[in-house]
């Protein structure tokens, strides 16, 4: 049996710079989607789980993502006196999600930098890595990260989340995985595949296949001095997917293609449509949005 994963990075220093105006003063991680900012959205993901300690990488002006997951004692104060136990319940659930902590990325190096961030916290145990800006709801109970925890203890080997690109075009947009076509299979069925190589944002010809990275890795720490040896590249950024081919150099990936769907909400029409569909799904509000669409759509046909 492979050791139990119990960390997790979260990298949320990116300057979300295809949302301005919108970020100009607040982390595009703190965007709501409904009635709980993104960076929850992911906190609670990993939690359920099973991940129980958090870091979550920062960078300047994104002090809200701290307080977010600080205790509010004036407001719960406030909840308390005013009866509203319900919206206090909510409220001391949030500080209570897991051991939390925060590091700032000094400098935007790139995603394997931020990762890099991690190395002390995770003290030569394998971690997993969240996007912070990036939601993967699951068609399962248990989330897709789950799924890919359990690929690795069995396999021992890094893992990568993994998403159908439905649009042959759109693979340029993304980093895209060749991958051996035999289906490897857990004994609770999970399937998943060997990762032969990565190619960071192909041309629709050159592509060696349609699934595309998702957000969600599992790592070794092995994968620090890799970061250590990985050239910057555009924008003088250290790429975390040229790092993990200096990782397939030594050893074997899996990938696991996700049994849900990604919400990117990098860009405003990205953030939109999340917000629609989680609009849609949660109980309070999927009615209204529901007959607002329809109206809207019978008044401009």
């Amino acid at each position: 049996m492979k050791k139990q994963i119990t960390k997790a990075v979260i990298p949320a220093a990116g300057l979300g710079t295809r949302l301005l105006p919108a970020t100009i003063a607040q982390p595009k991680e703190m965007l709501i989607i409904v009635d709980k900012p993104v960076i929850q959205y992911v906190v609670e993901e990993a939690v359920a789980a099973g991940i129980k300690d958090i870091l979550i990488v920062t960078g300047r002006n994104k002090r809200a993502v701290e307080d977010h997951f600080d205790p509010s004692y004036e407001l719960e104060d406030t909840l308390q006196k005013k009866g509203k136990l319900e919206e206090l319940k909510s409220l001391e659930k949030i500080s209570k999600l897991a051991n939390i902590h925060f590091i700032r990325q000094k400098k935007q190096l790139g995603l394997a930098d931020a990762i890099y961030q991690g190395k002390y916290f995770v003290g030569g145990e394998p971690f997993a890595v969240l996007l912070g800006d990036t939601i993967i709801s699951s068609n399962k109970e248990k989330p897709c990260l789950a799924d890919m925890l359990d690929i690795f203890c069995e396999t021992g080997k890094s893992v990568v989340a993994a998403e159908y690109v439905k649009r042959k075009k759109d693979v340029e947009r993304y980093g895209i995985i060749d991958y051996d076509k035999k289906v490897l299979m857990l004994k609770n069925g999970i399937n998943y595949h060997a990762i032969r190589g990565l190619v960071e944002k192909p041309s629709e010809g050159k592509a060696p296949s349609r699934l595309a990275i998702a957000s969600r890795y599992i790592f070794t720490p092995d994968i620090f001095g890799l970061i250590e040896k990985t050239k910057p590249g555009k924008n003088n950024e250290i790429q975390i997917t040229d790092s993990m081919q200096l990782l397939l150099q030594q050893d074997s990936m899996m990938a696991y293609q996700i049994d849900g769907r990604r919400y990117d909400i990098g860009d405003r029409i990205d953030y939109i449509k999340t917000t629609i569909d989680f609009a849609l799904k949660n109980e309070e509000t999927r009615s209204e949005i529901y007959k607002h669409i329809l109206s809207f759509c019978k008044t401009n046909d």
